[in-house]
């Protein structure tokens, strides 16, 4: 098997990125957990606010893939390039997934999505250069916000949209393996500083695709 140069990586991070923003991605091939529930029949006022929770969730799982694509151009280890490579495929599900409820919400996707990807390829990749314990301290605590963030969305989805509630909660509970998989390979924890950063920035990200 043919060992891949940095400028492979590259090249094939410019090619995903393509794939993520503006193509369907390519799945692992499990099922849509809003297959077989019943379309919620929503007011406008609640289809909207349902479709603004799709859209940064769609959003944040732009900016995974950028994130785990970054990581593993620049990671260290064989098998933590691997492990961040899996989880991408699965984050390709949930951007499938949160795609398809859009589409049936009537909204749109972020307008922000090529931003969302390159700025997390960038800090990802920085992640990586900083060393693989770092770069999986840094999924590790990405992924519990981004748990926290879906908890925010799922009490404020109106309560019969289940076909929405079914995805964030397949989602939630991806997202929960990926931490668990990074402190199991040896993740460290990041400086109180790094996560309130951070969040501020989680923050900055979920606001404006809210809106664009």
């Amino acid at each position: 098997m043919r060992n891949l140069s940095q400028i492979d990586r590259l090249l094939g991070a410019i090619d995903q990125s393509l794939r993520t923003v503006y193509a369907a991605p390519p799945t692992t091939g499990r099922p849509n957990p809003a297959s077989g529930l019943q379309e919620a029949e929503l007011d406008d006022a609640r289809r909207r606010l349902a479709g603004r929770l799709l859209r940064v969730d769609h959003a944040g799982e732009v900016s995974a893939q950028g994130l785990y694509q970054g990581q593993a151009a620049t990671a260290k280890n064989a098998e933590v390039r691997e492990q961040m490579q899996r989880s991408a495929d699965e984050e390709n599900d949930h951007l499938a997934w949160c795609e398809a409820r859009l589409q049936a919400l009537g909204e749109h996707k972020s307008y922000l999505n090529p931003f969302w990807y390159w700025g997390s390829f960038g800090i990802g990749a920085l992640a990586g250069l900083a060393g693989d314990r770092w770069s999986l301290g840094f999924v590790d605590e990405t992924e519990q916000q981004v748990v926290r963030h879906i908890d925010e969305h799922l009490q404020k989805l109106p309560m019969d949209d289940q076909r929405s509630r079914a995805v964030l909660v397949q989602m939630r509970e991806d997202e929960t393996h990926h931490a668990y998989k990074a402190r199991t390979a040896g993740a460290a924890k990041l400086p109180a500083p790094v996560r309130g950063m951070m969040r501020i920035v989680s923050k900055v990200m979920t606001t404006t695709a809210e809106r664009l």
